[in-house]
């Protein structure tokens, strides 16, 4: 099942779960799709992250910030990882606006022909602007079950969980199903 010439964006920052990543990196490129891993700079050319459990270095150079809207729909899906990236990515310098990555996410989810990947904690990015996403049928990590139903989702105890434009899948564990579905979306595109 190909997706040749299929452009996907991964969120990224420290503390990723590197089995999911690596997963990644082989499997969409080996589909033939297009694959970019997005960050915060702040103002660098590039910064290397390290992961969770055995702390590889991976370096990142491309950013979502000021990512233009042509750019942003140059895209055919922008996939938010599990594991402790979106809690990074939640990080504001004005807690009284909405983080920068949350805010590309309002933007990527107003772009219907974008598929969104949403997996484990990853929906800890969707809280500053979860109204873009309230009442969609969801799956998320089990420590935050109680979460997505505080956020107005419609939890589903499934592995991985299809709604319109919106994939969730359950754990970083789950991560060859998600991108499976991911793929198979992409692929009928």
């Amino acid at each position: 099942m190909s997706i040749k010439g299929k452009k996907i964006g991964v969120l990224f920052e420290s503390d990723f779960y590197e089995n999911e990543i690596m997963y990644y990196k082989l499997r969409f490129p080996e589909e033939g799709a297009e694959l970019h891993f997005l960050t915060r700079l702040w103002g660098q050319p590039r910064i290397t992250f390290t992961g969770h459990e055995y702390k590889v270095p991976m370096e990142c150079n491309e950013s979502f910030e000021n990512m233009s809207d042509a750019e942003l729909r140059s895209y055919d899906a922008i996939i938010v990882p599990s594991g402790m990236v979106s809690d990074r990515l939640r990080y504001t310098e004005d807690v009284t606006k909405i983080p920068p990555a949350a805010e590309f996410m309002k933007r990527a989810f107003a772009e219907k022909k974008i598929v969104k990947g949403i997996i484990c904690h990853g929906m800890w990015l969707m809280s500053p602007v979860i109204d873009v996403i309230r009442g969609r049928r969801v799956v998320v990590h089990n420590n935050l079950v109680s979460d997505a139903k505080n956020y107005g989702l419609k939890y589903v105890n499934e592995d991985v969980v299809v709604d319109g434009d919106l994939i969730t899948g359950r754990s970083g564990g789950h991560c060859h199903l998600f991108a499976r579905k991911i793929i198979e979306t992409l692929a009928v595109a």
